[in-house]
């Protein structure tokens, strides 16, 4: 068959990735379907290339460090270090609502995280005071923004029918907002979005240079590092599969060695009876359900 044929030349000639192979076959069917009009016979002969299955960087504790260390102290040092302290993943940081941080409980409730899943997370008792300096600095910024006849922002779903003023109250305010107003020209409207991923991956990728770590950093690194690093502490398997939503299924950092590491620390646990930190950490979160096996596999979680 010349699609299967085309394909094959691709993957062994041309050495192009899965992804691409498969956004070529979608352009020949489009073609042959909707532009040539002819019909593909025995469709399902047709051969799809699958993407490879690639372990995570994981960083140390000292990596991490070194890291945090060369970050700015501003606002996108404070939101990479937040990535790393909770678990986040990059657009759940950056959605935060004033609302969702408990600082009472030391509790940030993440909305509509993969899977449209509600969920809490810890929040860190070392960035609890810089969390709440950033917040009265935000606080002061909205309300020059309301006084200059602006202030709201854009609600989930249609919330901002049901309650037309709801965007401008300090409630729904995003915990990173942008630097600059963005400003409508046909209508003159202005008002904040949070801060662009693109500027947080930024600025991750500076300190990381700075950094000399010869590994594959990114934002989600940190939520793999998170994880991980609980697990070395002599948390459960259980308690990190409550600490962060995500699917049914077995990490790729997971493997059989760290499978029995992992009941060492549920011992060393159960043993020290840290109940009041144990508690802490489990507050009502799922993470990694886990299949302590032999055999490992699993996907971007």
């Amino acid at each position: 068959m010349e699609i299967n044929s085309f394909v094959s030349r691709l993957a062994t000639k041309e050495k192009v990735a899965a992804s691409s192979q498969n956004q070529a076959l979608a352009a020949l069917l489009f073609l042959y379907k909707n532009i040539l009009g002819l019909t593909i016979q025995s469709p399902e002969n047709i051969i799809r290339a699958k993407k490879s299955k690639k372990l995570p960087a994981v960083l140390s504790r000292e990596e991490t460090a070194k890291i945090f260390s060369l970050l700015p102290e501003n606002d996108y040092g404070l939101f990479i270090r937040l990535l790393y302290g909770t678990g986040m993943r990059l657009m759940e940081g950056l959605r935060l609502r004033v609302q969702d941080i408990d600082f009472d409980k030391n509790e940030i409730t993440v909305h509509c995280g993969k899977g449209a899943k509600d969920r809490k997370t810890m929040l860190p008792v070392s960035l609890k005071f810089p969390l709440q300096k950033h917040l009265e600095n935000v606080r002061r910024i909205h309300e020059v923004d309301c006084k200059d006849g602006f202030g709201s922002v854009p609600l989930p779903s249609a919330l901002a029918k049901k309650y037309p003023n709801a965007g401008k109250t300090w409630a729904w305010q995003w915990v990173f907002p942008q630097a600059r107003r963005w400003q409508n020209k046909e209508t003159g409207e202005q008002g904040r979005h949070h801060i662009d991923p693109s500027v947080i991956q930024r600025t991750l990728h500076e300190a990381v240079l700075r950094s000399g770590i010869p590994k594959p950093i990114g934002c989600h690194t940190f939520r793999h590092s998170f994880a991980t690093h609980l697990l070395e502490s002599g948390y459960d398997i259980r308690t990190i599969q409550e600490l962060l939503v995500t699917a049914m299924f077995q990490p790729l950092w997971f493997t059989p060695t760290s499978s029995t590491a992992a009941v060492s620390a549920f011992k060393a646990l159960s043993t020290e009876c840290d109940l009041s930190l144990y508690h802490l950490v489990k507050i009502g979160l799922i993470w990694l359900l886990v299949m302590c096996s032999g055999e490992y596999y699993g996907r971007k979680v």
